[in-house]
């Protein structure tokens, strides 16, 4: 949208000139639906390597199964929505701009802050991950975990300075060579699967095979459930470097969750059915290990170093999703509007540089990859409760809105999935009460911020802002 240059207030808030907005603009047109698809599965493809196994341990293979499935079924429900909304509203802000326009500006900046804290978190969490990948290849001996873990900010940071569209290619090529890696584990374990593998967990005292550690151990299962598709529903935040966003951001989204569920399904059933359901729960590297248990040395040691790709695709696409969530809330004035101010290739240079900053700090102190994950899925299921909710009010207070997409479903799907949200953020307490506490603390900090400083300094023109002044129009015609 072309910001106004001839209105000095807005929605009653101030605006900005052209030239505020000409220092903070992203490059039009350098994403296609194609770079959208694998963008949202590099998102999550990291988490098909590690972490989800984990979910067994806690409750048993069909505990995670369940989990797999509810889970899966909050995240597809969810996604329809945001493809609709996306289709009607595409800019940069994408959950917050939803939110913002649904519920008002305190809802936007909910929702915006979970958004911005899991895309913060997530980077950090992988790279804990990578460092600890890279190590036990011996690729770097002797190498301390923390130079890694900077090696790697900098590194992709950097590339992500050149541009959204030369990042996204290079996504896109890590990507491909991570699912290279999935298919070579498929195609290897399938004729090692057994029925009987998949329920060799010993029952605790009043609970079956079939879950071991009763329902309980499913509802702490569930966050691992999340595991398997967390930040897909960042595609949307590349909207404003959309060849076509109407078109392309439905695409992009709805093709990588059908990717994803077929990888996650085989996964989650392959590495138990091969190796065991007891040994998969404790695997620090799931599916290598499982390999080396079935006796597939030689391919577990082809999908070791060609899986680092898997994390290495996710680090890079989280650290673009929060560069642009900080972004959008900055030129909004959510954030200090420094963030938001773009370099000659149209990158948020200081963003990224300051969110890098953030993650490797957060990777280097607290160490432990899965506190971090955590506090990032708890960050995550607030913003799912949000955006759900934002597309229920939506459809109902404004029917007529233009949308290039329409979510089959409607507001019963997105109403499940808010259910199933508001089940996931009680079940980060039960896996890890002081990590989702944590996380709650900083959501609480960063909106004493806005209802003290930020909301007094907010952008009137800003595209979120004008979407929401442009509703505001129209409820007063009619």
């Amino acid at each position: 949208m072309t910001p106004p240059s001839d209105v000095a207030v807005l929605n009653g808030v101030k605006t900005e000139s052209r030239e505020y907005f000409e220092r903070r603009s992203l490059k039009k047109g350098a994403v296609s639906w194609v770079l959208l698809m694998s963008l949202g599965i590099a998102y999550v493809v990291s988490g098909d390597f590690s972490g989800w196994n984990f979910g067994i341990a806690h409750g048993g293979w069909l505990g995670m199964v369940i989990a797999f499935v509810v889970m899966g079924a909050m995240y597809l429900f969810m996604v329809l929505g945001l493809a609709e909304m996306s289709s009607a509203m595409p800019t940069a802000g994408a959950g917050y701009g939803f939110a913002r326009r649904a519920m008002g500006r305190v809802g936007g900046a909910l929702t915006g802050f979970a958004i911005l804290i899991e895309y913060t978190i997530c980077p950090a969490a992988i790279s804990t991950f990578i460092a600890s990948y890279v190590q036990a290849l011996n690729l770097l001996p002797g190498v301390p975990a923390e130079a890694i873990i900077a090696f790697f900010f900098i590194v992709f940071v950097g590339i992500h300075l050149l541009g959204a569209g030369e990042a996204l290619k290079i996504v896109f090529g890590i990507t491909a060579i991570a699912m290279v890696a999935l298919v070579a584990f498929f195609v290897g374990m399938a004729p090692h699967f057994e029925a009987a593998n998949l329920f060799d967990i010993a029952p605790t005292a009043g609970n079956s095979v079939w879950l071991p550690f009763g329902f309980e151990g499913v509802l702490a299962a569930l966050p691992f459930g999340v595991w398997l598709f967390l930040a897909i529903e960042g595609v949307p935040l590349a909207a404003e470097e959309s060849a076509n966003p109407k078109r392309d951001l439905p695409r992009g989204i709805l093709g990588a969750i059908g990717v994803l569920m077929l990888t996650g399904a085989l996964v989650v059933v392959l590495t138990a059915g091969g190796a065991g359901a007891l040994f998969a729960g404790e695997a620090g590297a799931p599916l290598v290990d499982a390999l080396n248990e079935v006796g597939e040395g030689s391919l577990a040691v082809f999908v070791n170093y060609v899986g680092l790709a898997g994390l290495v695709a996710s680090f890079f696409s989280t650290v673009f999703s929060g560069s642009r969530q900080a972004f959008a809330l900055s030129r909004a004035g959510y954030l200090p509007k420094f963030l938001s101010i773009t370099g000659s290739r149209k990158t948020p240079y200081i963003a990224l540089l300051v969110l890098g900053s953030i993650g490797f700090i957060l990777a280097a102190f607290v160490g432990h990859g899965d506190i971090l994950l955590n506090m990032a899925v708890f960050a995550a299921c607030v913003s799912y409760a949000m955006m759900n909710l934002s597309h229920i009010i939506l459809r109902k207070k404004e029917p007529n809105m233009e949308r290039g997409f329409v979510a089959p479903g409607g507001v019963v799907l997105t109403g499940i999935s808010f259910a199933l949200s508001l089940v996931a953020i009680v079940s980060t307490f039960v896996v890890d009460s002081f990590a989702a506490g944590c996380t709650l603390v900083v959501m609480v900090v960063l909106m004493a911020y806005f209802f003290l400083y930020s909301r007094k300094h907010l952008v009137g023109n800003a595209p979120e802002e004008e979407f929401a002044a442009l509703q505001a129009a129209e409820s007063e015609l009619k």
